[in-house]
């Protein structure tokens, strides 16, 4: 007697010979040891690529903020300054610390990165608990 099912596509079917199925009570499958449940993920765990993306975000952000900062610095420079006193900053000498510029948006950047690093990667957040005494907790009298 064929226990097979009937083919309804031949040509995708890959049942199992009759001789497979009648081994007794409980199929080989079943038989087996079931697998452990997977572990829920920990809501607070944090994949790497997107925290140093949120990190350089936090650095390209904090550039942006200064560039905001001197922008609004600028502008009232334009709006107030200017018109009442005619001073160009000619004379001023800020040729002199041109080769500051670079080094100071990357440490600005750095430091931004830094800062978003702990705030994303939840250091500081973190609270560290005391370190405890090796003897007992409670007092004798």
């Amino acid at each position: 007697m064929d226990l097979r099912p009937p083919a309804l596509y031949p040509l995708t079917c890959n049942a199992a010979p009759a001789e497979h199925f009648s081994g007794g009570l409980l199929s080989p499958v079943s038989q087996r040891p079931r697998a452990a449940a997977p572990r829920r993920p920990d809501p607070n765990h944090q994949h790497w690529g997107m925290l140093l993306f949120e990190s350089l975000s936090a650095g390209v952000m904090t550039i942006f903020a200064g560039f905001v900062l001197v922008t609004i610095i600028v502008g009232v420079y334009v709006i107030i300054i200017w018109p009442l006193t005619f001073w160009d900053l000619a004379n001023l000498g800020l040729e002199k610390y041109h080769s500051w510029i670079n080094p100071l948006l990357w440490s600005v950047f750095a430091a931004g990165s830094l800062a978003g690093f702990l705030c994303f990667g939840g250091a500081a957040f973190k609270t560290r608990q005391k370190a405890r005494m090796p003897g007992s907790t409670r007092s004798t009298r």
